[in-house]
């Protein structure tokens, strides 16, 4: 099957045998001119929606209203946009017209930064730059095209996605803009929580985690976004513990750490310790008590205003509520251990682990001692088969009730502990913990 620089250059090729213009553009375009393989490849055409349609049937309208198709072709799919004109916004985000356009410069002359308004003509190996666009990959720099207010004030997500693609690409950010981005910060408030949802998560998992959320903090979006992880700024540590210093520099040398995390895991680590600033307080040292607990309940709070699935804020609160665990697996009876090391995502909870004990106080024994243990524990012997049921204790002349959950787990607990390997002998452990009323 052809990969998809190959699809995307046989559209374009159809597209101009119809007499149309059509490009490369954007993101792609930025990393081929960066020596990046892209993941998508997106096609600029002055070709009407309706004229892209009957040429390529098999199409999906994902934004008719703009202009915007996938085309499907062998399997991989690529966004084909028409050249368009966008008028005056009023909301923040959708322009109030857009007027389809035979103009390449004019279509690009109304994206967003110079560095994605690159087109590129693989039938000719030319690129059209009517922005200054590889001055400013060559120079490193993220810039608005045009007047950086008014493209911010057409679209406030473009706030997130310059702190994004500067962090993704270990850009600056050019002073016209970065002062845009300060003066507009507060609109990022106008943006649906999920859009916001969803660049926090780029920034978290794309690469240069550590260098975006320090720009968001530079620039007033953590202030509006997540005034939570902003508060960890400031909030001292013990010095025996912590020496790398407070919460905030803490959290930051953890994100440095991440390396094509899951999203869980980037949350995990990014709101592990948002529990402190509440709970600060000093008696014979700083201290933080319940602070995983705290910071629990408030992880739930910001997951849902962030409106992620359940399955997410689930495990990412299981990575929070868990953290401080391994400081007591050393001392946590076999049994207990194996149901720790059995935990659901227990890989997520063991490189939450190893992160936090790397950007403090550098000891990884208990890391490499629950590493060693999940590696060499046969898989029977962390989840055993059950030796007893709920039926079995049924026909043992046992009522049901609370107390079946008690027996079931003691057992469960001899199996792991290795001193039961049958029935007979966990019914004879139940007889004499467990003995029958009558």
């Amino acid at each position: 099957m052809p990969g998809k620089e190959q699809t995307a250059e046989g559209i374009i090729r159809q597209l101009r045998g119809k007499g149309f213009q059509a490009y490369l553009v954007g993101g792609c375009v930025r990393d081929l001119m960066m020596g990046v393989s892209p993941r998508d490849y997106d096609i600029a055409t002055d070709a009407l929606p309706e004229e892209v349609s009957r040429i390529f049937p098999e199409t999906i309208p994902v934004g008719i209203q703009f202009g915007v198709q996938l085309v499907i072709q062998q399997e991989n799919q690529h966004e084909v946009a028409t050249f368009r004109s966008d008028h005056r916004y009023e909301d923040g985000r959708h322009p109030t017209e857009v007027r389809y356009s035979k103009s390449a410069q004019e279509d690009v002359e109304r994206r967003d930064f110079t560095v994605n308004g690159l087109l590129f003509d693989p039938l000719e190996n030319k690129v059209l730059d009517f922005v200054n666009g590889q001055q400013d990959i060559k120079q490193r720099v993220i810039r608005t095209i045009g007047d950086a207010e008014t493209r911010f004030r057409e679209d406030h997500l473009r706030l997130m996605r310059a702190v994004r693609f500067a962090s993704r690409l270990d850009f600056s950010i050019h002073p016209e803009t970065f002062a845009a981005l300060r003066k507009l910060a507060p609109s990022i408030q106008s943006v649906s929580a999920e859009r916001v949802r969803d660049e926090i998560l780029k920034i978290l998992t794309e690469g240069g985690a550590r260098r975006g959320f320090k720009l968001l903090d530079e620039t007033g979006l953590l202030h509006e976004v997540l005034p939570e992880v902003e508060k960890m700024k400031g909030v001292e540590q013990p010095p025996q513990f912590h020496p790398e210093g407070d919460v905030w520099v803490h959290t930051l040398m953890m994100l440095a750490q991440l390396e094509s995390p899951t999203p869980t895991l980037a949350l995990g680590v990014l709101l592990h310790d948002v529990g402190k600033p509440p709970t600060f307080s000093v008696s014979d040292r700083i201290r933080f008590n319940n602070h995983a607990e705290v910071g629990t309940r408030m992880a739930e709070e910001i997951c849902g205003r962030l409106r992620l699935p359940t399955r997410v804020t689930e495990r990412v609160c299981e990575l929070i509520r868990h953290h401080l665990r391994f400081k007591d697996f050393p001392q946590m009876r076999p049994a207990k251990q194996k149901r720790f090391l059995r935990m659901d995502g227990f890989e997520e909870h063991l490189e939450l682990h190893r992160i936090d004990c790397s950007s403090s106080h550098g000891d990884l024994t208990n890391y490499e001692l629950a590493r060693k243990m999940l590696a060499e524990t046969p898989a029977e012997d962390i989840r055993p088969v059950p030796l007893i049921t709920g039926r079995d204790l049924i026909e043992q002349g046992y009522q049901p009730g609370p107390l079946f959950k008690e027996i079931l787990s003691a057992v469960e607990d001899a199996q792991l502990e290795g001193t039961l390997h049958s029935q007979p002998e966990a019914l004879r452990l139940i007889r004499e913990k467990f003995p029958r009323k009558n």
